[in-house]
């Protein structure tokens, strides 16, 4: 690690923690950005360093190039680490670093920018010979998502052409209904992403959401760490996440991960990503749907998989290492699940509540990890998302892991703030999640009903 010896983590809660201890593990410096109201964090307290960028609201410190930037030269830091959300997919902020003379932990500007871009990156996908979803190319009017939408036939996903994360999509039902919907949705684009710009696509009622793990050097190595499946969703939202996806043909599931390669290769990835695939239930069909130029949430249940620290190697390939693994060195060991707990209530249409936290006690035992930044007395702020953890539990087969995850959740002590744990140990405890066979759609269809009548 030479050429990469102090990280500015330029993010907040869990993952800047998590990111904070994969600096510890490879033995180099790390210093956090934090807002006003994170200086007393758990993340600013592991940190050898923290600085502060600004103000609670995200877009007066997180989001703030020039301050980030700023902190990293000021604390003597020789690479960025942007962990996710924020700017970590902002192709100006990754330039921005390089021109800076800092390493950033993350594919390089350009391949940041494609991804990013979802018109482009499906025509990548395209060239690179991976099926994809029927869609229309960037559309200039109403009316020409109109014509668009009746030539693929309703119901589409209307769909922001620089949105990620399961933001700036809607489920279109009739022509009236996205005539309806055009403006707004145009505007929450241009607001969410500072682009405006929207497709047409077409939307899957049996839905699975499969995504593969995929990691680069700068020296051209490729491989991928298996498949996650993430259909369990609420309003496009991954509620559990787990690894390796159930209930997948082999064939299928072989297709998809060397789809997965063929597009990293493609965009010459040089860090880890996830290449995001729809699996149509009923035909057996998958496409690709896009690409996260990041590390993701879900990223332990592969870590707990196949043990390969992914964060680590993030660091590793940005600091110029050759990836030391082969594809056949990658064995997955077991399953794992994961489950995001967050303040929000179930009961009352998943409303965010904010609070502060009266007591908080997390889970142990086998297999059980937490990948938390809470603690007793933690104040869960308006100015950021609302997850307070990630439990995750591993175990010899799916059941075993499901099994011990439900246990978790039911040892979970929060007090002071409503969160989702309890919901989220119902949906595993579900027949249709036991089956592996919940769609994307199941928390509205399915689960959230059930959930409501059951605790009523």
């Amino acid at each position: 690690m030479t050429s990469v010896r102090r990280v500015l983590i330029a993010n907040r809660g869990e993952i800047a923690v998590r990111v904070v201890r994969a600096c510890r593990k490879l033995g180099i410096g790390s210093v956090v950005a934090t807002s006003t109201v994170d200086r007393g964090g758990m993340a600013a307290r592991l940190a050898d360093r923290a600085v502060c960028v600004g103000p609670g609201p995200a877009t007066e410190s997180y989001l703030k190039t020039d301050a980030v930037l700023s902190a990293a030269v000021g604390a003597g830091c020789d690479a960025v680490h942007p962990g996710y959300g924020f700017l970590s997919e902002n192709p100006e902020f990754a330039a921005a670093c390089v021109a800076q003379g800092l390493t950033f932990i993350g594919p390089r500007p350009e391949a940041v920018a494609q991804a990013g871009d979802k018109a482009r990156a499906r025509e990548l996908a395209r060239s690179a010979g991976i099926p994809v979803l029927s869609g229309s190319p960037v559309l200039e009017s109403a009316a020409d998502a109109v014509r668009a939408a009746g030539e693929l036939g309703y119901p589409v996903l209307l769909k922001a052409a620089a949105g990620g994360g399961g933001r700036g999509m809607s489920v279109i039902e009739t022509e009236a209904e996205l005539r309806d919907r055009w403006p707004s949705a145009k505007a929450e684009a241009q607001s969410a992403f500072g682009d405006g710009r929207l497709y047409v696509e077409r939307f899957i009622r049996n839905a699975r959401h499969i995504e593969v793990q995929v990691l680069g050097d700068k020296h051209g190595s490729v491989l991928h760490l298996g498949e996650r499946d993430c259909t369990l969703q609420r309003r496009h939202q991954k509620v559990v996440e787990e690894a390796p996806a159930p209930n997948l043909p082999e064939e299928i599931r072989q297709d998809i991960r060397g789809s997965g390669v063929r597009f990293a290769e493609a965009l010459g990835l040089d860090s880890a990503g996830t290449v995001e695939f729809i699996y149509d239930a009923d035909t057996r069909d998958y496409a690709f749907l896009e690409f996260n130029a990041r590390i993701q949430v879900e990223h332990p249940v592969t870590e707990l998989v196949t043990g390969v620290d992914l964060v680590a190697e993030q660091i590793r390939v940005a600091a110029g290492e050759r990836l030391k693994l082969a594809q056949d060195d990658i064995r997955l060991v077991g399953h794992a699940i994961e489950v995001r707990i967050t303040t929000e209530d179930p009961a009352r249409g998943f409303l965010p509540r904010p609070g502060t936290v009266a007591e908080w006690r997390a889970p142990d035992g086998e297999g059980i990890r937490v990948d938390s930044h809470c603690e007793t007395g933690y104040v869960v702020t308006p100015f950021y998302d609302s997850l307070l953890a990630k439990i995750i539990a591993h175990g010899p087969d799916r059941d075993a892991a499901a099994d011990r995850m439900v246990a978790a959740l039911g040892a979970l002590r929060v007090t002071g703030v409503p969160t989702t744990a309890e919901f989220a140990r119902a949906a595993l405890d579900h027949p249709d999640f036991r089956a592996a066979t919940v769609t994307t759609d199941w928390i509205a269809t399915r689960g959230l009903p059930d959930y409501l009548e059951k605790s009523a």
